[in-house]
């Protein structure tokens, strides 16, 4: 078995339906389904007790939040890979498992595209083939659409539960920076994520950016000191690009473009 799907939920019922009828019409049936409900108060405990048939493990206690959760189905888990499919997320079409079960060949970490959706819009994110700190400094590979090997995952110490909306990026950044983590990326789509998330929240923005502050400065504080010189040579660039002196000895053939 390959593939152990932890799905976190608190008091997200509409959003356990979704994600349970896409797993349930897959085709590929040999994997664990471990959920990790935090003593719901509305009807999802009572909605995945008559559902419980469809999973392997089912707890619901509270917890310390999303990662705490994340971790405690970790903890569980069993097969070579993780895969976070978090209530409310869901697979893209009933092959998907078994397309995805097909790249998972011992690779640390292996990463997709995703379907952003918002309402009645829908976008594909795309993750890049090769990752860099620049591309991480402030994004990463979604985590309904990575598979990361449970081994990794175990040696790295799961999730960092003390933060609140970042853990996952702390984790991806410190697997691949730090400690070489393996990886490859999949150019397709195999999941849906719908808008709304903790992260996702305009609200939670300050908070995002002080998080990832924080573990930049502890983490990679050499790497951070070249980022912010590229990021100034970049704006000095832009501002030369805007100059009318800069423009006006392009135009007369003086200098040339850049």
């Amino acid at each position: 078995m390959k593939i152990s799907i932890i799905t976190v939920n608190l008091n997200n019922q509409v959003g356990l339906e979704r994600t349970l009828n896409s797993i349930e019409k897959q085709t590929l049936r040999d994997f664990e389904w471990i959920i990790v409900d935090g003593d719901s108060t509305d009807n999802s405990k009572q909605y995945l007790e008559q559902n419980r048939h469809f999973f392997t493990h089912f707890i619901s206690e509270p917890d310390a939040g999303i990662y705490d959760a994340m971790n405690k189905g970790a903890s569980i888990a069993k097969a070579e890979y993780l895969y976070f499919l978090n209530s409310g997320d869901e697979l893209q079409g009933p092959d998907a498992l078994l397309e995805i079960e097909s790249h998972l060949d011992g690779t640390d970490l292996i990463y997709a595209n995703i379907n952003i959706i918002d309402g009645a819009t829908k976008r594909i994110k795309k993750a890049p083939e090769k990752l860099s700190f620049r591309y991480l400094y402030d994004d990463l590979p979604a985590h309904q659409a990575t598979f990361t090997r449970r081994i990794l995952f175990e040696k790295l110490g799961g999730y960092d539960a003390s933060l609140k909306i970042v853990a996952d990026w702390k984790f991806f950044a410190v697997a691949v920076l730090k400690n070489n983590a393996s990886y490859k990326y999949i150019n397709s789509s195999f999941s849906n994520f719908y808008m709304g998330g903790i992260s996702s929240l305009e609200i939670n923005a300050k908070r995002l950016e002080h998080e990832r502050k924080h573990i930049l400065e502890r983490e990679f504080p050499i790497l951070l000191e070249d980022i912010k010189h590229r990021f100034y040579l970049e704006r000095t660039l832009r501002s030369l690009r805007k100059s009318r002196r800069i423009l006006l000895l392009q135009r007369l053939g003086l200098l040339n473009k850049f």
